[in-house]
């Protein structure tokens, strides 16, 4: 079969190896209908995540046809049409029992496109499926399905219910790629008042603006940033959600977060950021942080049932398994491209 690999550090290639196989009883292998780059991706191909080992499928989202299953799997058969989630749990462990599933103590948690083959490939083995899969109803697009594999729980689990988004309150979101997106889409279950959208790049602004943010501000001169969100709430703002990643967008959270606030990062760090202790200490603020445990899932299936969020509005590009390569080099240079989220769909396999 076609997948694409990671090779070395700088290095990825869609090359041929062998399709995967049940090997434990709870496995299930998905022929893959569509899959989407993370940003996740781009860390591992430049050699960030060394844990990667050379020749490992990339990719951790997507949606496929359940095309074999091991004995012990219960709640899929042949020809199930799923949603693979980015994180695989157990279900059994301490961890997963408190329904942490990112920490899952029996080889799950992010591991697919990580630690195993992932799904950028014709076929990709799932293990613990039972815990690892969701039926994907006929009644939604496929757009929107892909999203509730890892940035629609990412948003909402580790901004919005991790930052305590309330009723009235006022919430930052420092970012608006994919994630932060995210995080606006579901912020809104909880009617803040005021969702202010901070970005260098005006066009995911926009792009916010008509997602529901209320107010859109540009962060090319952060002082000025930081004027423009305190004119609007001159207490601070309730919220600061960080979904980047660097140590400018968790400095601009610690500058607008208010008393008894919450900086809830969402962002991957490559690197230390400072934190004001020394300013933050007597503004009682709270500051956390975590891996997805793709735990909201259900009931993020049951809000798209019901159409109070369309996460399909978010993919703007679309792609070919056998064309991956290109669209790599269209995601790695989204601004240019004016680029959110891009679905792949498998043309290969017949």
């Amino acid at each position: 079969m076609k997948a694409y690999e990671y090779l070395k550090p700088g290095y990825a290639q869609l090359t041929d190896k062998e399709k995967p196989t049940i090997v434990d009883s709870t496995d299930v292998v998905i022929r893959m209908v569509k899959t989407t780059i993370c940003g996740t991706d781009l860390h591992i191909i430049k050699g960030d995540t060394p844990e990667v080992k050379e020749h490992t499928t990339l990719g951790h989202e997507g949606i496929g046809i359940v095309e074999e299953v091991g004995d012990n799997v219960n709640n899929f058969k042949v020809g199930d049409k799923v949603i693979v989630s980015c994180i695989s749990s157990c279900g059994k462990c301490y961890y997963c029992k408190k329904g942490i599933y990112a920490h899952c103590e029996n080889g799950g948690g992010w591991i697919l496109g990580h630690l195993i083959n992932g799904t950028q490939a014709e076929y990709v083995k799932v293990p613990f499926a039972d815990n690892s899969l969701y039926h994907a109803p006929s009644s939604l697009q496929d757009d929107a399905l892909v999203m509730l594999s890892d940035i629609l729980p990412t948003g909402y689990e580790i901004g919005v219910l991790k930052g305590k988004v309330k009723p009235g309150c006022t919430v930052a979101i420092v970012g608006a790629g994919p994630v932060g997106l995210a995080a606006l889409l579901t912020a809104q279950f909880y009617s803040p008042s005021k969702i202010i959208m901070i970005d260098l790049d005006n066009n995911r602004l926009k792009n916010a603006k008509e997602l529901g943010a209320t107010h859109v501000v540009n962060s090319k001169n952060p002082e000025v940033a930081i004027q423009k969100v305190k004119e609007l709430n001159h207490r601070g703002v309730d919220v600061a959600i960080e979904a980047v990643g660097i140590p400018q967008t968790f400095d601009l959270c610690q500058n607008l977060i208010g008393v008894d606030g919450t900086i809830a990062n969402v962002g991957v760090h490559g690197l230390p950021v400072q934190f004001d202790i020394d300013k933050l200490w007597i503004k009682n603020i709270n500051v956390t942080t975590g891996l997805v445990s793709a735990n909201t899932t259900e009931e993020l299936l049951e809000a798209l049932k019901s159409k109070i969020i369309q996460p399909e509005q978010l993919v703007t590009h679309y792609s070919k398994l056998s064309d991956i390569e290109n669209a790599y080099d269209l995601f790695r240079n989204a601004t240019d491209h004016k680029a959110i989220k891009l679905i792949i769909e498998n043309d290969i396999t017949v």
